[in-house]
């Protein structure tokens, strides 16, 4: 190698390291700005007795309610100030019933999640064909359907929930069109990249014996790009499952109503048992996704 040779990837090294350098400087001024602001408008305060509340919120964490169904006390009285009974409560009944109502809201979480997901990946399939960029796709359609994708992966989810709340109405129908209409943007991204990444030489080879374009997607895209689609549908699947357990924040029903209902009332146990039932939901649903991605390889 010469002496000029040997220099230029060296030169090339060094520009990337000044960059990267650049980069770097760069983003640790947008951290001081961040935090010189919130100084600025004094919103870094921790509150009155921090470490108080953190140990009072912490010991009622401690003591996830679904424990009440074997522990529970199954007389407590409820009085008034003066000392007059309100109430008598079994709480081994009623955190049976609660867990009853969990179950079910757990099922609806789950739905919205899957139906959304389905939906999102049935509506970015032809949008992320459209933008794949070695396909050929008109550039008119092309740039419609990649604003398209964009514009969707840009809204949160939330957004698109409390819009659809207010024209389809409260309950999981809300929660499953905007599960569907955020993710789709995330699909047809992943799908267009996929499609990228074909040998288009198959694929010129289909299209030089007289096949059309749907024979050249059936024959020589479609068999090629399947296990990546399945994979990546997993991998979203798994994320609109998580994504979906607080959409009930908005009214669209499933363990976010709970959550909101816990929270509003400050039942940290009742919390905390929700909180597991989503970390299960997610990791069981992680473990099963990994398998079937591992099966695709």
């Amino acid at each position: 190698m010469t002496n000029a040779g040997a220099a230029a990837p060296r030169g090339r090294h060094a520009t990337g390291r000044l960059g990267f350098l650049v980069l770097a400087l760069a983003y640790a001024l947008l951290i001081a700005l961040a935090l010189g602001s919130l100084v600025a408008d004094d919103e870094l305060s921790l509150g009155r007795n921090p470490l108080a509340n953190l140990a009072k919120t912490a010991a009622e964490f401690a003591r996830p309610s679904f424990l009440d169904v074997w522990f529970g006390e199954p007389r407590l009285e409820y009085r008034s100030d003066d000392g007059s009974l309100l109430r008598v409560e079994d709480r081994r009944a009623v955190e049976a019933g609660y867990l009853r109502q969990l179950a079910h809201a757990t099922w609806i979480t789950f739905v919205i999640g899957t139906l959304g997901s389905l939906l999102g990946a049935l509506l970015a399939l032809p949008l992320g064909l459209l933008t794949a960029r070695n396909l050929g796709a008109p550039r008119p359609l092309a740039l419609a359907a990649k604003a398209t994708l964009d514009t969707c992966r840009a809204i949160h989810t939330l957004v698109f929930g409390l819009v659809l709340v207010g024209i389809v109405g409260l309950g999981p129908t809300a929660g499953i069109l905007a599960i569907a209409l955020h993710s789709m943007g995330s699909y047809g991204k992943l799908f267009a990249e996929a499609v990228e990444t074909l040998d288009m030489q198959a694929v010129d080879a289909v299209r030089a014996v007289g096949a059309g374009p749907a024979q050249v997607f059936f024959n020589a895209v479609w068999p090629a790009v399947l296990p990546q689609f399945v994979s990546q549908h997993l991998y979203l699947w798994e994320y609109n499952i998580r994504d979906s357990t607080v959409l009930g924040l908005i009214g669209a029903g499933g363990l976010g109503l709970l959550i909101t209902e816990a929270t509003a009332l400050f039942q940290w146990g009742r919390l905390a048992t929700l909180l597991i039932v989503v970390v299960l939901l997610v990791s069981a649903f992680d473990a099963l996704s990994r398998r079937i991605r591992a099966a695709l390889l």
